[in-house]
């Protein structure tokens, strides 16, 4: 068996090595290390090719989030809040104790919509986006988008020079301009910690 094995390892570095001959023509370094097989390394920095983008960290998020829900329970509605990231997914989600189980899914998909559709048409919220125009053909056909909603509740999270970071969203109360209350006035108390 560990005849086999090398030579096994015989055959993966003589499959590689052809492979190398373009790398080192276009001028990257054959690195070498004993008893391993020929890799090739860079031999200029690969840092200009790395994209990075900020979110909120999971302390500013949960706080933001549990922020609208208890902003809307001081009102009397049990809501749900969502606050998505820079790549739109779920980053928190708070619940009230006694919200129906679609606002879970509302929450989000109003998130979505503030952060994607804030970011594409620089509004600052759901409502925002539908007073503009900007929620597509009078049939709704953008509302057929997976996770689009023009409804209002959602609040795109920007930082002060207006880059989006992410974006909130609000279901639950008795009204989407009450959802989107709640889901503004936590974003304002908590504005200063992602500028």
């Amino acid at each position: 068996m560990p005849v086999l094995a090398s030579c096994h390892r015989v055959i993966l570095v003589c499959h590689r090595m052809p492979r190398l001959a373009p790398v080192a023509a276009a001028g990257l370094a054959i690195a070498s290390i004993p008893g391993a097989p020929a890799v090739a390394a860079p031999a200029v920095s690969q840092a200009a090719h790395l994209v990075t983008s900020q979110k909120l960290d999971w302390q500013t998020a949960t706080a933001l989030a549990t922020d609208a829900v208890r902003a809307c329970a001081a009102q009397g509605y049990s809501v749900t809040a969502a606050v998505v990231d820079p790549s739109g997914h779920e980053q928190v989600i708070i619940k009230g104790d006694t919200v129906p189980l679609q606002s879970l899914s509302v929450s989000y998909r109003k998130a979505y919509t503030a952060f994607s559709y804030g970011l594409a048409f620089n509004q600052d919220t759901t409502s925002a986006l539908i007073k503009g125009g900007f929620s597509g053909p009078a049939n709704g056909a953008l509302n057929t988008i997976p996770e689009v909603l023009f409804v209002p509740g959602g609040v795109t999270l920007r930082r002060a020079d207006r880059t989006v970071i992410g974006g909130i969203g609000v279901s639950g109360a008795p009204g989407g301009d009450k959802d989107e209350a709640c889901a503004q006035a936590a974003v304002t108390r908590h504005r200063a910690e992602f500028q």
